[in-house]
């Protein structure tokens, strides 16, 4: 379904629908959803404080303060009117590019198991994770212009090469997981905002033309130079034990994914019980906190506690479709479909990687996983969508709308 099938809007100047809509007061807060942040955000921090109990690399009190950071900074966004930003797609594309590439700056860049995505400022932060806000807005406002339909093939290879610039860089550091979201962000842009089918049929088969090309490429290389250059070997790794999980059980990446299923299936239907998770605990699941915190969750509150989280998902991105439907203008939707499109991908990626239904990557787990500085980003991106609800019956009013209801 398209953005101008997400949600209607009809010319109300003069009428007296018109008239009701201009004395109503504007809604701020669409109370169920902040109902559902909030289960959502007490349910991963009760989790974090488990996995990060046993370990002395991890802070409760970080994660805490990034909860404390970013409802500060969802409460600026929410009461900030997104449609100022319409026009800055230039402005966002220069700053996804700045902030991706600052951690190959000398200084103040950190290099950390191979990838240079960090930076250090007196603390490690990863731009990375910013940019997925900025990377948001800016795919929002390359279709908005096109009002829900985009049929000229110039306009779509142009705005296809916009969103790919953001992945480009990324994967200088490389940070696949990160290019991954990126990649998500901007297909659920192209398909909500009416890109024609054939063209997005046409950019699927070439996407898989060009994987199915690095990987022929990267053995031609390792036949004559005895080593790969295209791909990480931990990168191919992770492919394999997702391709054949039975002959790869010897690497690293086996080895998680046989501990991460372990985990899940000792959990049972009501789990060993909160706080008492052995495979965590006892340091044997690997990045418990971070890549694997689904994990913990299933190993301690079990299938029961599992689901409870899975429903809480999906009343969140139901209550992202209803903003989206309620959306006064395409830029709005837009903003909204693309938070869910990368929400939904990264559910998916780490539930699934962890069950052994997509490859192993290193992406998180939204309002579960460990990082202050992923929960910040995920705060700013709810003030955004509550910037489209909060804002919608004032610019209805301002260009002569009203949204159906």
């Amino acid at each position: 379904m398209q953005v101008n099938q997400i949600h209607t809007v009809r010319t109300a100047v003069g009428s007296g629908e018109g008239r009701r809509a201009s004395s109503r007061t504007p809604r701020r807060v669409l109370w169920p959803f902040v109902a559902v942040v909030a289960a959502l955000v007490s349910f991963g921090l009760m989790v974090v404080y488990s996995a990060v109990s046993s370990n002395p690399d991890y802070s409760f009190t970080r994660q805490l303060a990034g909860v404390a950071v970013g409802a500060v900074v969802m409460a600026v966004t929410w009461h900030f009117d997104y449609t100022r930003l319409a026009g800055f797609r230039n402005v966002f594309l220069i700053v996804n590019v700045l902030l991706i590439l600052s951690p190959h700056l000398p200084v103040i860049g950190v290099n950390t198991m191979g990838a240079t995505s960090w930076i250090n400022i007196g603390m490690q932060v990863q731009p990375g994770e910013f940019a997925k806000v900025t990377v948001v807005l800016l795919d929002a406002a390359l279709m908005a212009p096109y009002q829900g339909r985009l049929d000229d093939a110039r306009a779509y290879l142009k705005t296809v090469g916009l969103m790919l610039v953001p992945f480009a860089c990324i994967m200088t550091q490389p940070d696949l997981g990160t290019g991954l979201v990126y990649l998500a962000i901007g297909a659920t842009s192209l398909v909500m905002g009416g890109a024609n089918r054939r063209f997005l049929l046409i950019s699927l088969a070439v996407g898989v033309a060009l994987v199915a090309l690095v990987f022929a490429v990267d053995e031609a290389i390792k036949d004559s130079t005895g080593e790969y250059k295209l791909l990480k070997q931990y990168q191919r790794n992770r492919l394999l034990v997702f391709l054949d999980q039975g002959s790869t059980n010897a690497s690293k990446e086996g080895y998680n994914l046989n501990q991460a299923m372990i985990a899940i299936g000792s959990g049972g239907l009501f789990g060993q019980g909160y706080l008492q998770g052995s495979q965590h605990s006892l340091g044997i699941l690997p990045e418990a906190p971070t890549d694997f915190i689904f994990c913990v969750l299933a190993e301690e509150l079990g299938f029961l506690g599992a689901l409870c989280l899975l429903v809480l998902y999906m009343a969140l991105l139901v209550c992202c479709f209803f903003i989206a439907r309620r959306s006064c203008d395409v830029f709005g939707a837009l903003i909204v479909m693309g938070v869910v499109g990368m929400w939904l991908f990264q559910i998916l990626e780490n539930i699934g990687m962890t069950c052994g239904l997509m490859p192993i990557t290193g992406i998180p787990l939204p309002f579960m996983s460990y990082g202050s500085s992923f929960m910040v980003v995920n705060f700013a991106l709810l003030g955004l969508v509550g910037s489209v609800w909060a804002h919608n019956k004032q610019n209805a009013r301002r260009v002569g709308y009203a949204a159906t209801r």
